[in-house]
């Protein structure tokens, strides 16, 4: 035990960055039932039970699955395309200002919502066993293969790309994922008449839309500040700080839209779906503020 004490003493460890990275990833977490409640807001009653489950699932597939084997091959030494091979492993990553443990658990959540964006890309016609199989794959081969080549010292990095949260390694992955995904299944069943025209498709629960917007917005304090992995010291606190005040102005601005701030009363479930959409794309956008080559 005085052995384990000593070795602890004498590492790097902070314990403030590692109580920020640890609130930071709980609130990532939180954006599940954000998710959750923007998709099943945004469409049929119907689906409800559908999507609920698949955003469950995301987490617990993607929690253990990538704790098993995404993990090593993210961050694993190997080569530029691909990491190695730990099986329910991190002690491999060592301890740096946080502990390995840490670092898991941050890269768990954040894998989590690659995987949720591409449940609201492709809902209400996917089957339930073929999202979970999709779950699966992301969690172990596509994001940390693609995640290893920006964060893991893969070859993106080696050329002096840097993704600050993830506009790119998260966002990025889920949302060509999910577009590919909606080509192959094509739209939904009835959003287009026999002539091709457009018809709306209005969710049946407003407030779970609205509610889970808030919630989104809420988790991207964790998602963008807490990507700084550190507090401590006077140059971390300005840090996130300034990541955190940017993070709320772009949802705050985007969400304004004067343009059309005359149509509330009259056109108000359109008004608040617009707005809510405007959200999420401008919190997507500012995480990615420090993601360029040099």
């Amino acid at each position: 035990m005085e052995d384990i004490i000593t070795t602890v003493s004498e590492s790097s460890i902070s314990g403030l960055d590692t109580v920020w990275v640890l609130i930071a990833a709980m609130l990532v977490f939180f954006m599940q039932p954000g998710f959750a409640l923007v998709e099943a807001g945004f469409t049929r009653s119907k689906n409800t039970a559908n999507i609920l489950m698949k955003n469950f699932v995301d987490f617990m597939v993607g929690s253990f699955l990538f704790w098993m084997i995404g993990f090593g091959l993210m961050h694993g030494a190997n080569n530029g395309f691909i990491g190695g091979l730990h099986l329910f492993d991190w002690s491999f990553i060592g301890d740096s200002n946080v502990p390995a443990e840490c670092t898991l658990i941050f890269q768990t959540v954040f894998c989590a919502t690659a995987a949720t964006i591409v449940s609201g890309g492709m809902a209400e016609r996917t089957k339930f066993s073929m999202y979970v199989l999709i779950s699966i794959i992301i969690s172990v081969v596509i994001y940390p293969i693609e995640g290893h080549w920006t964060w893991g010292g893969g070859w993106l990095s080696e050329l002096g790309f840097h993704d600050f949260a993830g506009s790119t390694v998260v966002h990025s992955c889920g949302g060509v994922i999910a577009l590919a995904g909606a080509m192959v299944l094509g739209p939904r069943i009835g959003k287009y008449s026999k002539t091709g025209e457009s018809r709306a498709i209005p969710g049946h629960n407003l407030t779970f839309g609205a509610l889970g917007v808030f919630l989104l917005w809420f988790g991207w304090f964790g998602f963008n500040p807490g990507s700084q992995l550190a507090a401590e010291g006077a140059e971390n606190a300005i840090a996130i700080s300034h990541v955190m005040c940017t993070t709320n102005m772009a949802a705050a601005t985007g969400g304004l839209d004067p343009g059309r701030s005359g149509r509330y009363h009259s056109r108000l479930r359109p008004c608040i779906n617009r707005r809510c959409s405007n959200h999420r794309r401008c919190l997507r956008c500012c995480n990615g503020w420090f993601s360029c080559p040099d």
